[in-house]
């Protein structure tokens, strides 16, 4: 099993609340009920289920598609 996860985009320097989102998770199945993790509570709940944490990078300003 396999998630994905990534620093949310809105967060200021030096702010304490969590950082992470979950993206997806592949392999099995995993019930997820909050909306924002800290890193160490992502790699609990992998440790749990068995799984490999992937961090995914930023996508940079320039490639971000715009509406």
């Amino acid at each position: 099993m396999k998630i994905y996860v990534r620093e949310r985009q809105k967060v200021g320097e030096g702010v304490e609340s969590p950082k992470y989102r979950f993206i997806a998770v592949t392999g099995g199945t995993l019930q997820i009920e909050a909306t924002h993790f800290r890193k160490f509570e992502i790699e609990q709940i992998a440790k749990d289920v068995k799984a490999e944490v992937v961090y995914l990078s930023p996508v940079p300003d320039d490639q971000k598609k715009k509406h």
